[in-house]
């Protein structure tokens, strides 16, 4: 798995885990999705990911979008 992949993985999981805790547990779980999405569109103008920062540290190889 390249970062590429494994950012766009974490990124599914926690827009997933937010929606869940939202509607199981309490609405403002719903702030950790809006705050997923924002980080999405920002690293998509900016190029900067703090995930892929560390999946990179952890190992992963460079794809195409983070490297």
């Amino acid at each position: 798995m390249n970062i590429d992949k494994a950012v766009l993985t974490f990124a599914g999981f926690v827009v997933l885990l937010g929606l869940a805790l939202g509607w199981m547990v309490n609405p403002y779980w719903y702030l950790l999705t809006a705050f997923a999405g924002l980080n999405m569109i920002q690293a998509s103008f900016t190029g900067f990911c703090p995930a892929a920062i560390v999946f990179k540290k952890l190992g992963l190889k460079s794809g195409h979008a983070f490297s």
